[in-house]
């Protein structure tokens, strides 16, 4: 199924601004109803240059929407969700991410 995702800084403002954020030690994670009311989700996922080079940020990033697009038929519609990514994610491989990102969605009561 396709990730659709937030690109505009737009987007990303209204989420960090009117949504409700949820932090793990690897991971901040914003939600927001879509302004639109879309019957999607949409993603947006923010990595510092801190994290590392654009290789690793890169590769953090597709861990973040391979795990996002695996779960999606378990995620409540409507809603633009927004990943900040930690300097401490640098470190972990693919199954620490996912472990961080569920949780977060337990957490943030994402899952149906």
């Amino acid at each position: 199924m396709k990730v659709y995702k937030i690109k505009k800084n737009f987007d990303f403002r209204i989420v960090y601004n009117r949504g409700k954020s949820y932090s793990s030690k690897l991971f901040i994670l914003y939600i927001y109803k879509n302004k639109k009311n879309l019957e999607i989700n949409r993603l947006g996922i923010s990595i510092s240059k801190k994290v590392g080079k654009s290789v690793l940020r890169n590769k953090i990033r597709r861990y973040v929407y391979e795990i996002y697009r695996l779960n999606l038929y378990k995620l409540k519609t409507g809603y633009d969700i927004v990943f900040i990514v930690r300097v401490a994610a640098k470190d972990k491989n693919y199954s620490e991410v996912e472990k961080s990102i569920n949780k977060l969605f337990n957490k943030s009561l994402m899952l149906l």
